[in-house]
């Protein structure tokens, strides 16, 4: 009797079902043709990501990357090296649509060309270290300031003939295309300018670059977005995530790769705190920080260290060279505020008390702070609240050794430069100790040091027009390195 009188009920939850099946098949058909945009829930902050859970059709990793050893604070040209894979076809289906297939084609060149780059960089490393064997009209690396002066030319060559960069056309000045070229952060600005400009490593086909410049500058958001006091940056985080939102809609790069393959510059001290508005900004694309502090996320392996640089009349006049060796007659010298509890210590331990070791809050009336650069042996160069400081390049341009006291510190170009065969580099639990350890370097050890900051000063100029191996140069060619280490895959 139970049975009979459910029978109507059956009899429309039946009747329904061919409805349902219809409904079911029409959303999933929209939800495969929807482009991946990226919403809200992606943002949030992760250790890690995982491509698959956005490309389910895929059966390896889109991307392939080298880590960085924990132990390490660098990426060497030496890391060089991607696993092989399986050659993964265009996503199914019955009809590929002809600007797939070139674009899908396009794509597969380029990673051939990078694999033949990788090829050549590793050969030459294997065959020597100290000097470069491939001419160049304008200079060829050598010396123990490099890592491996051949690699590096190899690498700096096959970087000027492959690396192109297409620079994100949407957002408007002043935030975006735009940056400042005459303060602490000169060289954020300088270097979206030269993107700008367009006359290096520039295209403007975005299917034949190999990275997409995501040209932002986080100096201006501060400037225009950041209510002063509020101690929030949430203006600054939404600009962010809107402009990744739009550029993954209105490209298929960014989805194709999760942003591995795009990368954001940032000489303020808020650049690594705004990247973490996109998980995948963090996460995957290569950050260029002159806030370089792995405690702090900054990863070696994929993101870049960018050199502070103040260029306070947004020239370098006067800016480079110094008293010969004989001629310096203090040991040691710093002059700053107090900022940050590094400079704390420093000053509280030789603030005032030693003549040859010369430390001071506030220079006295008539004494010139680049003079006193100039006459030093040592530039001590500590960390304020952030760990870059423009006392680093300051120290390099005087021709006085530069001095680094810091904690969780990657120095710029440490990919290619060794920079313990040209610096000092001092813990802060040693701070007490520096004139010690200032007083131990033989006098033969100094004058090596010190034609050797000479020598890679050329790498840390800025050029109005960039000339090749110039500070502009190098910022590219370490970005091109993290590049090295990613394939992917459409």
């Amino acid at each position: 009797m139970q049975l009979a009188s459910n029978k109507p009920f059956i009899f429309v939850l039946l009747s329904l079902v061919p409805f349902l099946i219809l409904i079911s098949t029409l959303v999933m058909v929209i939800v495969s043709t929807t482009p991946r945009v990226l919403n809200s829930s992606w943002f949030s902050l992760s250790s890690s990501w995982n491509p698959e859970e956005i490309n389910p059709l895929a059966s390896t990793p889109l991307i392939s990357s080298v880590s960085a050893s924990s132990s390490s604070n660098y990426t060497t040209l030496l890391d060089v090296h991607v696993a092989e894979a399986p050659h993964i076809p265009p996503p199914p289906g019955k009809k590929q649509e002809k600007w797939k297939d070139e674009r899908y084609s396009k794509l597969e060149k380029l990673e051939t060309s990078l694999a033949r780059a990788r090829s050549s960089i590793r050969e030459a490393a294997r065959n020597g270290s100290l000097i470069s064997t491939h001419e160049d009209p304008d200079y060829v690396p050598h010396g123990p300031i490099y890592r491996n002066a051949n690699a590096f030319h190899r690498s700096y060559l096959e970087m000027e003939k492959l690396f192109k960069i297409y620079v994100y056309e949407e957002g408007e000045p002043p935030i975006f295309h735009n940056g400042p070229c005459k303060s602490i952060y000169s060289t954020e600005g300088r270097f979206i300018h030269e993107m700008e400009k367009g006359s290096f490593y520039r295209t403007t086909d975005p299917d034949e670059a190999l990275l997409y410049f995501l040209p932002f500058s986080v100096v201006m958001m501060v400037q225009y977005l950041y209510v002063p006091d509020s101690h929030e940056i949430h203006a600054i985080e939404n600009t962010v995530i809107d402009y990744i939102n739009l550029i993954s809609h209105n490209h298929p790069f960014w989805n194709r790769s999760l942003g591995a393959d795009h990368f954001m510059l940032s000489c303020h001290d808020w650049g690594p705190r705004t990247s973490t508005s996109v998980q995948y900004l963090y996460n995957s694309s290569i950050r260029v920080l002159c806030n370089a502090n792995t405690s702090e996320g900054f990863n070696p392996s994929k993101d870049v260290s960018f050199p502070e640089i103040h260029l306070r009349t947004g020239e370098m006049s006067g800016l480079i060279g110094g008293l010969s060796p004989s001629r310096r007659s203090i040991l040691g010298f710093f002059a700053g505020r107090l900022h940050g509890h590094i400079r704390h210590l420093l000053l509280e331990q030789w603030k005032d008390k030693d003549k040859e070791l010369q430390v001071y809050d506030q220079l006295p009336d008539g004494v010139s702070y680049d003079s006193m650069l100039k006459r030093s042996r040592f530039c001590l160069c500590p960390s304020g609240y952030e760990v870059a400081s423009p006392r680093v390049v300051e120290a390099i341009y005087a021709e006085c050794v530069p001095v680094l006291i810091s904690d969780s510190y990657v120095p710029p170009f440490s990919d290619v430069l060794n920079w313990k065969s040209f610096s000092v580099q001092v813990e802060v639990r040693d701070i007490a100790n520096i004139k010690n350890i200032l007083m131990g370097i033989s006098q033969a050890q100094y004058l090596r040091m010190y034609r050797r900051v000479k020598q890679v000063q050329r790498h840390f100029v800025v050029n109005a027009t960039p000339k090749r191996f110039d500070v502009f140069h190098m910022t590219i060619h370490s970005i091109w390195l993290r590049r090295l280490n990613i394939r992917i895959r459409d």
